[in-house]
């Protein structure tokens, strides 16, 4: 994999998979949906409003996930000085962004019929809003931090302070009293919900764990991009200012 740490090798790697991942994560979105209207049946507590579920849940796992790439990326551009670690760091904190807001909506949108309010300061929900907020200030960070190394560095620091967060989000609910449930899926004890909702719900999950992985792909391949037009128009200007400090007329 060293070899796609090479721009050019990566580009080339990247327009052959995003094809293939976007095909992959439509084709699974799509099936994933049909298990969830057609074949999941209504809670009998919930009724149909548990189907926001196959929502909220990917994107739940995605907004701490992300997170965990970013991470990696953070570690890749601090210690390992991987010459793409930065970019993937920067392509990566829009989308979290994105899913954590998805979470905190769709989130919203079920606790509303179940708890009877829309918002609650709950250990679980204010964890994921601090991981929003997070996710903001590194998309700032990078916005207003012109020079690109500073930029990778600073946000690197910041997300490997922000990482404490993740396992409160993880185990809020077993540390504190919340309203959100323990976890259903991935337990010692295995599942607890029935296969009729639990396949749906991989298979959502799954897809959109493809849908990410295309859109950080597209991503990453645009900020290279970007990178390089920036490149080149500074040794445009440079070029450009040193012919003028050689003309006849600036000589004289």
């Amino acid at each position: 994999m060293l070899r796609y740490a090479n721009p050019a090798n990566f580009l080339w790697l990247a327009n052959r998979l995003i094809p293939w991942l976007g095909a992959s994560s439509a084709a699974l979105a799509a099936l994933g949906l049909y298990g969830a209207f057609f074949v999941a049946p209504a809670d009998y507590q919930q009724g149909e409003t548990v189907r926001i579920m196959f929502i909220h849940v990917p994107a739940a796992w995605l907004s701490t996930f992300i997170y965990g790439v970013m991470t990696l990326s953070a570690l890749g551009t601090l210690v390992w000085r991987h010459p793409l670690a930065d970019v993937a760091q920067k392509a990566a904190a829009p989308l979290g962004a994105a899913f954590t807001l998805i979470c905190l909506v769709t989130g919203s949108l079920w606790g509303k019929p179940m708890w009877g309010t829309w918002w609650v300061w709950d250990a679980r929900l204010t964890s994921v809003l601090v991981l929003f907020l997070i996710y903001l200030g590194l998309v700032a960070l990078w916005q207003t931090i012109e020079d690109p190394a500073r930029a990778a560095r600073a946000a690197a620091i910041l997300t490997l302070v922000g990482v404490v967060n993740l396992p409160v989000i993880k185990f809020s609910v077993d540390w504190w009293n919340t309203l959100h449930q323990p976890a259903s899926v991935f337990r010692m004890g295995g599942p607890t919900i029935d296969k009729s909702m639990l396949w749906p719900l991989l298979v959502m999950a799954i897809a959109a764990t493809l849908l990410f992985l295309t859109l950080h792909l597209m991503a990453i391949r645009n900020e290279i991009l970007r990178r390089r037009l920036r490149r080149l128009s500074i040794i445009a200007a440079a070029d450009e200012t040193a012919g003028h400090a050689f003309s006849p007329g600036a000589a004289q």
